[in-house]
């Protein structure tokens, strides 16, 4: 009966010293996720190119062949339009959440002439932007999002050295910025 009792007591001091551990750990790691590096790039609304070695920030591109820009954005009070239009062999994009959840992706051989033209929106905002749009075949993809803050990631392919200025183009031409509507 005395093990069984050292056993249970053993077992919650060590689940309680567990859980203090991790409370007082979650400060440290919640500075950690991508949503907030992200952030630490640089100011939101415009895209941020990924060196091959770690930022201030902490991200990293670590595919060698891929050219990466990000962007923060936050859709509380405008809508936030993406376009790129350089030529480049392949490219892709994708939206996230704040808690790093893919809201949205789509590449070059998906999009309207291969050029990436769209915008993140809040469902309101989605709404009025389609009964404002006028109708036509190339009007920008509208991707609505509950998720009032997130980030872009769009990844150029760059398969030789040689389309390095391409892909550095196309990053450099690419925008993330707010967009006036009413």
């Amino acid at each position: 009966m005395l093990r069984v009792i050292l056993t249970v007591l053993t077992g919650i001091v060590g689940a309680g010293l567990l859980h203090l551990v991790i409370i007082l750990s979650l400060p440290s790691f919640s500075e950690r996720d991508a949503y907030s590096r992200v952030e630490k790039e640089g100011a939101p609304f415009r895209f941020h190119t990924i060196g091959s070695k770690p930022d201030a920030a902490g991200l990293v591109k670590d595919d060698p062949f891929l050219d990466v820009a990000v962007c923060a954005f936050d859709i509380s009070d405008q809508p936030v339009r993406m376009k790129a239009t350089e030529p480049v062999p392949f490219w892709s994009f994708a939206t996230f959440d704040s808690a790093s959840n893919e809201t949205f992706s789509i590449n070059d051989r998906t999009a309207a002439d291969r050029k990436l033209d769209l915008i993140v929106a809040t469902p309101v905002q989605a709404t009025a932007l389609r009964k404002a749009l006028p109708s036509s075949a190339l009007q920008p993809i509208i991707v609505e999002t509950t998720q009032e803050q997130g980030y872009a990631v769009l990844r150029a392919l760059a398969p030789q050295t040689s389309f390095k200025p391409a892909t550095a183009a196309f990053l450099g031409a690419a925008e993330c910025s707010t967009m006036e509507w009413d």
